[in-house]
């Protein structure tokens, strides 16, 4: 009699163990459905307020830049006008040579500021990468404009 109360007993916290351990599975998976869906909402609400910021501050920077190279193209076209007249003004034989290279810089300063201004500032367009190169060439036409007349 001990061995039947103690193999129903067992049977009894068995079932019982089985039963209560098995929940509703479609009732947890539609909750972690819902909670997945809910991430990629929160993940996608994220990115777009992120993208905002980003063109939020590359706006001001491309203000500001744009504002700086401006400024110096425009001392470049100052520098390269002064040359001209003191070429003018001169009357040397290499002349010539001056000349040409005046044209140089003048079409290299043209270039610098078609640039600038073809550039479209957009979630498309390459920023950095722009803004590197920009600075590379008017360093370029700088070191140009002071060099013109070192011979070496």
């Amino acid at each position: 009699m001990r061995k039947t109360i103690l193999s129903l007993a067992l049977l009894t916290m068995t079932a019982g163990t089985v039963l209560v351990g098995c929940k509703d599975a479609s009732k947890e998976e539609n909750e972690a459905k819902e909670n997945v869906q809910e991430a990629k909402e929160d993940l996608n609400d994220a990115k777009v307020e992120l993208s905002d910021a980003r063109r939020a501050a590359t706006e001001e920077e491309w203000k500001a830049f744009k504002d700086s190279t401006n400024a110096a193209i425009s001392l470049n076209e100052k520098r390269i006008a002064d040359m001209k007249a003191d070429l003018k003004k001169t009357g040397k034989t290499i002349d010539s040579e001056y000349q040409k290279k005046i044209v140089e810089l003048e079409m290299k300063n043209k270039e610098i500021k078609s640039k600038l201004e073809m550039y479209k500032n957009d979630a498309n367009s390459d920023w950095q990468s722009f803004k590197k190169e920009y600075n590379r060439d008017m360093e370029d036409l700088g070191e140009s404009l002071k060099n013109f007349t070192v011979k070496n």
